[in-house]
């Protein structure tokens, strides 16, 4: 017997969000499935109790689901959640990178593993919580910002490829938090007031020093030595993984002015500091570069320059930039105002208006050769 409705596989973290979701997903007609990932191996399943994907956010996925009347799964990802998201997280910053595991896990996790487990309930579609807006077109999909700016995650959709889109479903990007919470206030759902997670949600207390140190181990840090602009000798540190570009803490002292982790090179391990002024960044580049059919690009070849406005991480508001698409997918991007901390591992976004163009990964700037 042939379904009628489309089937789509809900990503639920027990969160007010996915929860609504599933709601409205189901008053439009489709038939909801919900799916939990546990992406937590046994060892470490008390560092999650408070955390999305925890054991108490599976129970409270579990009781909205019952509460509309849908089934729910949980699928264990906690070996590849290991792989692709904690050991990219790590090593990107042993490489002087600071990373953006979000990106990582909605890429190769939320709308990368998961399909197969959708294919195999019979799911036309992938939905999720993410404030984002994805329209259908006949030959392609178009990612937009959500119209609630206090909550648009299109940032963190933006290495999401075409095959990716065109099977993703995003109801809340035309809603606002307010209607959310109202709505799953009018349904009596327990996690109607629940607080939003502001960590990533495998580093506890958002100490991601603390993280690496269970996670690596101290004998894994590269210990090195900090120098200043000119070359002068600081002092010596205790792990090029515990800074990040724009760091003021941790630093030595004796200085008159403010000073600011402007360079790490990975190569010899040094920390390379400076004054605000050394933190301003007119140019940089960008690689493994995700062009959205909507930006026009083929890359490679391409040589026309886009007017487009560009953000280099989560909260920044986003500024005019000339953007040059390069070979090899990567990208040159001029500031039209130059900016402080573009910091390399982030991912620059690139926007006309409210359409995601597409987007890289920022790169490290060549070291100064210190003598």
């Amino acid at each position: 017997m042939s379904r009628n409705k489309q089937r789509v596989l809900l990503g639920m973290s027990g969160g007010v969000d996915s929860s609504a979701a599933g709601y409205l997903l189901r008053e439009q007609g489709y038939e909801v499935i919900g799916v939990t990932m546990k992406v937590w191996p046994q060892d470490c399943i008390s560092r999650a109790e408070d955390k999305c994907c925890g054991p108490q956010a599976i129970a409270d996925a579990r009781g909205v689901a019952h509460a509309l009347g849908i089934p729910h799964y949980v699928v264990d990802e906690a070996d590849q959640f290991e792989r692709l998201v904690i050991d990219y997280f790590s090593s990107e910053y042993q490489a002087g990178r600071t990373p953006n595991p979000c990106v990582m896990c909605n890429e190769k996790l939320k709308f990368g593993n998961l399909w197969g487990k959708a294919e195999a309930l019979g799911c036309d579609y992938i939905a999720t919580g993410h404030y984002a807006i994805i329209e259908h077109h006949e030959r392609r999909a178009v990612l937009r910002k959500g119209v609630d700016p206090r909550k648009d995650q299109s940032y963190f959709l933006f290495s999401l490829r075409q095959p990716q889109l065109r099977r993703a479903l995003m109801p809340l990007g035309r809603m606002t938090k307010p209607q959310i919470r109202e709505i799953a206030h009018s349904l009596g759902l327990k996690v109607a007031d629940k607080i939003d997670s502001q960590e990533i949600c495998f580093v506890s207390g958002n100490d991601y020093k603390a993280f690496l140190r269970s996670h690596l181990g101290e004998k894994e840090f590269h210990r090195g030595e900090i120098y200043d602009v000119a070359g002068n000798f600081l002092g010596e540190h205790q792990g090029i993984e515990l800074f990040t570009i724009g760091q003021r803490k941790g630093l030595p002292g004796g200085s008159p002015r403010p000073r600011y982790v402007v360079e790490l090179d990975p190569e010899t391990n040094r920390v390379i500091v400076g004054d605000a002024d050394d933190l301003i960044v007119d140019e940089f580049e960008i690689d493994r570069v995700n062009w959205h059919p909507v930006a026009g690009v083929n890359d490679p070849g391409y040589s026309e320059e886009i007017q487009a406005t560009v953000k280099i991480r989560y909260n920044h508001p986003g500024t005019p930039a000339t953007v040059m698409a390069l070979e090899n997918h990567r990208a040159c991007i001029r500031l039209h105002k130059p900016q402080r901390a573009v910091t390399p591992g982030q991912a620059a976004v690139i926007y006309d208006g409210d359409v995601v163009l597409g987007g890289g990964w920022i790169c490290r700037r060549e070291a100064p050769v210190l003598t």
